[in-house]
């Protein structure tokens, strides 16, 4: 049964409606717009019929705070009022009402606007349910590719576990610490799984290599940034999301003092998450391991991290890391216990609100 909550300061104008509405739906009942809001706020009902002139805080005044509210600016407003200037009318459908309804009361008409407009609420809430359910839908399909493409880096990179999920945790975690918003960090989380995009264009013998690379092989190596760069712009209208992950994927391997690749950037003319995922990534790096090598101590690694400070990693995010020394190995135990455990490597509902 629909809910209905009419507000009016006259207890003879609600007994009126009450009289009128109380065999077809779900009724409630408050004298003033303050009370008008509380109940609204804790009933949803599906419909409101308010009164505009009442003492304190007229009808106009209540109904735009209540379409200021999240959870109840959706529902249907119909004033119920003596006022029949086209003034008053306006100034109704400005402030959110969707009807009027004249005094004196017609029951017939009150019945037939009513059920009008509830079919109409009613249609306007499954079209909207339909268009969620498509929209998170897309979402997911498009957040699945996005896994599929930073897997994808890593196809014939060995022994990287869950490398690409772990780095960009610590990426997210840098992030926050760095002031970037939750949301921010969110979308900053998503873009560094794809920073080794460009692997996928490297040969698996190099990439496969149980030993140090030569000098040649690791020039070869150099183009996976400028390849990822290729494949996460390609595109007529890139994101927010690939154009970040695209300047990671091109700049994760720039150094502070310049002496990086592909470009040889210094400084901040390197993007803030490029460099905050040079960080994450080489810690990640250097504490797992590969063909080459055993995973590191967490304090050597973290001490490696200290020795590039100010000539590989920018100094203010290195402090910012070690600020968050706690978290970062918090987030380290979790994805460890993820990887023996063959979870999913990552949570899709996380990263629905940011796209």
């Amino acid at each position: 049964m629909y809910k209905i909550l009419i507000v009016d300061d006259e207890p003879a104008n609600l007994k009126l409606l009450q009289n009128i509405l109380e065999q077809d739906y779900d009724l409630a009942f408050a004298t003033n717009g303050n009370s008008a809001i509380a109940i609204a706020r804790k009933l949803l009902p599906d419909l409101i019929l308010l009164d505009v002139m009442m003492p304190e805080l007229d009808g106009f005044e209540t109904c735009s705070r209540l379409k200021a509210i999240e959870n109840t600016a959706k529902i249907p407003v119909i004033f119920v009022t003596a006022l029949n200037s086209a003034e008053d009318e306006v100034r109704g459908f400005e402030s959110g009402g969707v009807d009027f309804i004249k005094k004196p009361i017609s029951s017939h008409l009150v019945l037939t606007r009513v059920a009008t407009h509830l079919a109409l609420y009613n249609q306007r809430k499954e079209c909207e349910r339909a268009i969620k359910e498509r929209t998170e839908e897309l979402e997911n399909s498009y957040i699945t590719a996005i896994s599929m493409l930073a897997e994808a880096g890593h196809y014939n990179d060995t022994d990287t576990g869950v490398h690409v999920w772990r780095m960009s945790a610590y990426a997210g975690a840098i992030g926050r610490a760095a002031g970037w918003s939750v949301e921010e960090a969110k979308l900053l989380e998503m873009a560094c799984t794809m920073h080794d995009t460009g692997k996928i264009g490297i040969p698996d013998a190099i990439l496969k290599k149980p030993a140090g690379l030569t000098e040649h092989e690791f020039e070869i190596i150099k183009d996976h940034t400028t390849i990822g760069y290729s494949i996460l712009t390609h595109t007529k209208k890139p994101s927010r999301l690939f154009l970040m992950a695209a300047d990671i994927a091109l700049c994760h391997h720039e150094k502070w003092n310049g002496a990086g690749y592909p470009e040889g950037l210094a400084g901040e003319r390197i993007p803030e998450s490029a460099r905050i995922c040079a960080i994450a990534d080489v810690f990640d790096a250097l504490t797992m391991r590969r063909p080459y090598k055993p995973p590191w101590p967490v304090d050597d690694a973290f001490n490696e991290i200290r020795k590039g400070s100010g000539l590989h990693f920018d100094p203010r995010l290195v402090d910012l890391f070690f600020s968050i020394r706690e978290e970062i190995l918090e987030v380290k135990d979790m994805w460890e216990e993820r990887d023996s455990q063959s979870e999913l490597y990552y949570d899709i509902d996380k990263y629905i609100s940011i796209l």
